[in-house]
């Protein structure tokens, strides 16, 4: 029996994360709801791809830890593990092919390109599938409410240089 309600996302929803990973890639996480969340990628693979508004699942498996899974147009899956007691994530990342082989064709805001995103994932290759299993450190969090359009509202490269420091 747990001592938590699996099913209470309101410690969840509505969380801001930036986190780096132990290969020096920097994410940004904003929980929009319970079923969306959107984000943006500072350095790595794909630096500068961000995306709104992305389904996801969302579930509860510990007092302060979180699990998000969700399967991106490109056809690259992601499943997240966020440890908000620790500052600790950890992340499975499963690119296909043609990503790891053109990561570039990617690297936009994803909202205004999904049919060429679903082209590119259908022409492929998928396989061999590159896995990244990675922890990540989370080195900025704030709350900021539920449906807040504004808090990943453009790339990463056109962010302060002092982000997120100049964040409340």
């Amino acid at each position: 029996m747990s001592n938590f309600d699996k099913h209470d996302l309101s410690g969840f929803v509505g969380k801001h994360l930036v986190y780096t990973y132990d290969n020096g890639w920097n994410y940004e996480i904003y929980v929009k709801n319970e079923q969306t969340l959107d984000y943006r990628i500072h350095s790595g693979l794909v630096a500068n791809r961000w995306v709104k508004d992305q389904r996801a699942y969302i579930v509860r498996v510990a007092e302060s830890v979180y699990k998000i899974s969700w399967t991106e147009p490109t056809g690259t899956d992601v499943s997240l593990i966020a440890n908000l007691g620790d500052k600790l994530f950890h992340g499975t990342i499963f690119f296909p092919r043609w990503v790891m082989n053109n990561p570039e064709k990617t690297v936009c805001f994803q909202n205004d390109h999904i049919p060429l995103m679903n082209a590119y994932r259908d022409e492929g290759p998928a396989y061999p599938t590159e896995v990244i299993d990675e922890f990540a450190t989370i080195t900025f969090i704030r709350d900021c409410g539920a449906n807040n359009d504004s808090v990943i509202d453009r790339a990463a490269s056109e962010l302060p240089k002092d982000f997120p420091a100049n964040l409340r």
